[in-house]
């Protein structure tokens, strides 16, 4: 083997020299392009993501807005449907058991005691059939005058004197207990006739 010569040692080692320079670039190129790809795909990640969030937090807004919704109208018909039931249980016992009438009046009587007047009290027909015994009984020191009236519905009163009158009909006092529950249902509908 012949010696080389300076001149082609020195071609050879700045062949290789470029060479190690090429290898050398394209490996810190193709780093710097992988790490600015992983940036990319990072910052494309983090902004999908971000939006991906936003969606998820209107769609799980909207779902719990939906469901609040159901859950007062569910509510709210329950509160109709035990209201129509409380509805029929009074429509029975005041149709079946007309004595159910007598702690109203008791109560209405209270302030129709300290006037110590003449009071009217005003009743269903079929009320005052049975009531009139134990009313008179029971008010036997008071002035009273018992009165049918067929515009009263069962289970309803209305007592007057002159200074006062006191409304003890079952539409009004149904409308003032569910009232309370923050209903407007009226005791009688369009569709029951009594």
């Amino acid at each position: 083997m012949k010696p080389q010569s300076p001149a082609i040692d020195e071609a050879s080692s700045s062949e290789l020299n470029r060479q190690e320079g090429y290898a050398q670039g394209f490996l810190e190129g193709r780093a710097q392009a992988m790490l600015e790809a992983k940036k990319s795909i990072d910052e494309f990640i983090r902004v999908q993501g971000q939006a991906s969030a936003v969606q998820l937090a209107a769609l799980i807004g909207d779902a719990q807005a939906q469901l609040d919704s159901a859950a007062q109208e569910m509510a709210q018909g329950v509160l109709e449907l035990a209201c129509e039931l409380s509805r029929q249980v009074l429509r029975h016992e005041v149709s079946s058991n007309p004595q159910a009438l007598l702690p109203v009046i008791r109560e209405a009587m209270g302030v129709f005691i300290e006037d110590n007047r003449m009071t009217r009290i005003r009743l269903n027909p079929l009320d005052l059939d049975v009531l009139a015994p134990a009313v008179r009984d029971e008010f036997k020191h008071l002035a009273l005058m018992l009165e049918a009236d067929p515009l009263i519905s069962r289970g309803g009163c209305v007592m007057e004197s002159p200074v006062r009158v006191v409304d003890g009909q079952i539409e009004k006092r149904w409308l003032r207990v569910v009232g309370q529950l923050g209903l407007q249902i009226p005791w009688k509908l369009n569709h029951v006739s009594e």
